[in-house]
């Protein structure tokens, strides 16, 4: 059985800044009754877990504005327009981790808050790393760890990994890895 979908009526851009669109549509449902859905709309974003030849993978520390903590991610960021998945993914990996890949492959994606975006994070593997120049945006300062899976398990069960899309791209990737 499917269920029923809603019907978009109408889209407003409500504020625009580089990184997203806060948009507000008005919609109808099955039943006939018209309400408003308010969301941000982004490109998407590209989300990376470095392997280094020895099996350890590389993970970056950030200060996070919005909780005032420091945070262990994996290296990720939003498509800006004119650029694609695989481009940001490559970029992101330099920028943030100060590493290139000759074997960047996908393995899958999700959407991080499906009730407040429709963004959606492509997650990559990246493999065969070399050292590449990393220019961080200038609101980003970055630590770089080097973790087993097994120490990766171990910070998001402790909480010490606390970053969603981090912990949403480890659940797709743990079951290929020993």
């Amino acid at each position: 059985m499917s269920l029923p979908k809603w019907k978009k009526l109408t889209q407003k851009e409500l504020y625009k800044n580089p990184w997203w669109v806060y948009r507000q549509d008005t919609f109808m449902l099955p039943n006939g009754e018209v309400g408003e859905y308010f969301y941000v709309h982004t490109n998407g974003s590209s989300l990376v877990i470095p392997f280094l030849n020895d099996g350890k993978i590389i993970l970056v520390k950030q200060y996070r504005y919005l909780c005032d903590e420091e945070s262990l991610e994996f290296p990720c960021g939003g498509v800006k327009a004119g650029s694609d998945y695989t481009k940001t993914a490559i970029q992101e990996l330099a920028e943030e981790a100060g590493y290139a890949s000759t074997d960047l492959k996908q393995i899958g994606k999700f959407n991080p808050f499906n009730g407040v975006t429709n963004e959606i994070c492509h997650v990559f593997l990246a493999k065969n790393l070399t050292k590449a120049a990393s220019t961080p945006d200038v609101t980003e300062q970055f630590e770089h760890f080097q973790f087993s899976p097994d120490e990766i398990d171990l910070k998001i069960k402790s909480g010490e990994i606390w970053d969603g899309m981090t912990i949403a791209a480890w659940m797709l990737v743990r079951p290929h890895i020993s």
